[in-house]
């Protein structure tokens, strides 16, 4: 496999697993860390990028499709909405430092979205929570603490 595919596969997993589809880009980065067959800082950069690339969806959904909350189609439930709302309400913008953790994270990012957080900061605290996931994972399967 060319390192274009490996790099290319991997930046879509991350950058769909960020979205409301149901995947897990961590098994896919620690797969390749553990071939020793790319570079582990290109590899957490690209897995890095795509994250926080499908978070950055996440809130662009958000922004737009909040007015049509109340439409059966809309993509998250109104419970799980009001959940996530009440959560980003009480913690503020710090709250989006948890938008790598599964099951919360993906909504909100929707939320800060709707909730019209400033682009510039949603980039910066998911930027920092999605690579630190990241950093930590390959620290980890690398043995390096």
């Amino acid at each position: 496999m060319t390192d274009l595919a490996v790099y290319a596969g991997l930046f879509i997993a991350a950058l769909a697993a960020a979205t409301i589809l149901p995947m897990q880009s961590e098994a896919v980065l620690a797969g390749l860390l553990l071939t020793d067959a790319h570079s582990p800082i290109l590899l957490i950069a690209v897995a890095s990028f795509g994250n926080v690339l499908g978070s950055t969806i996440n809130w662009m959904l958000g922004r737009g499709l909040e007015r049509f909350r109340d439409r059966a189609w809309f993509p998250v439930k109104p419970v799980a909405l009001a959940r996530a709302q009440h959560w980003y309400r009480r913690y503020g913008r710090w709250s989006l430092l948890l938008s790598w953790v599964p099951i919360i994270g993906d909504p909100l990012t929707v939320v800060a979205g709707v909730l019209r957080e400033p682009l510039p900061v949603f980039l910066l605290l998911v930027t920092v929570a999605k690579s630190g996931r990241y950093i930590v994972l390959a620290a980890i399967v690398l043995g390096w603490v």
